[in-house]
């Protein structure tokens, strides 16, 4: 009868198996099968955040923080254990755009919205 609860409540679960955390001098990501990525704070080059139309059976909200090459160095679902702590961080940094990441917050569909470019 309350499948559709169920299933929301294995989603949360399953992005907050992801865990991010922040540092003076890193952001690191582990998955849910354990591997780390990470990037130095200091070669942070930009940051996207990807929405996509599963919601809300599936992680609908992604984090893609770039490195110094312009590639994606790691990535975490919204929901994710520690995000709070690293959002606080990323919306301080110069030039966030707060707008975006609204209207990121508000998307049901595949789009990508860009929230901050580090200063040449």
């Amino acid at each position: 009868m309350f499948g559709w609860f169920k299933k929301r409540s294995q989603r949360l679960e399953a992005e907050a198996r992801w865990d991010v955390s922040i540092d003076a001098t890193r952001i690191a990501v582990r998955d849910a099968s354990g591997e780390v990525k990470m990037v130095n704070r200091a070669e942070l080059s930009g940051i996207l955040i990807e929405t996509n139309d599963s919601g809300p059976w599936a992680a609908d909200v992604w984090w893609l923080l770039f490195g110094a090459d312009d590639h994606v160095a790691c990535a975490y679902p919204q929901g994710a254990t520690g995000e709070p702590a690293v959002l606080d961080a990323l919306m301080t940094l110069e030039g966030f755009d707060h707008a975006q990441m609204t209207a990121a917050m508000g998307s049901t569909g595949n789009a990508i919205f860009p929230v901050w470019r580090k200063p040449a």
